[in-house]
């Protein structure tokens, strides 16, 4: 299931869309940390999502940057 759909993200504001990439670029480092300690993710596709959304996020930023 995806954080943000693509509709989702085109409809937000470039800084709301900044924050949720601050946001969502700290749920990722918390996650990796985990991992690198010797843990176990709760939800493995959780990481997966979180870089996904992310590239979401990075192509609308550019996109309305280019316009």
């Amino acid at each position: 299931m995806a954080i943000l759909r693509a509709d989702e993200v085109r409809d937000m504001g470039t800084d709301d869309l900044e924050e949720k990439l601050e946001e969502l670029n700290l749920e990722l480092s918390k996650e990796k940390g985990q991992i690198e300690v010797g843990g176990f993710p709760e939800d493995p596709g959780r990481i997966k999502e979180i870089r996904r959304t992310m590239a979401r996020i990075k192509t609308v930023l550019s996109e309305k940057e280019g316009q």
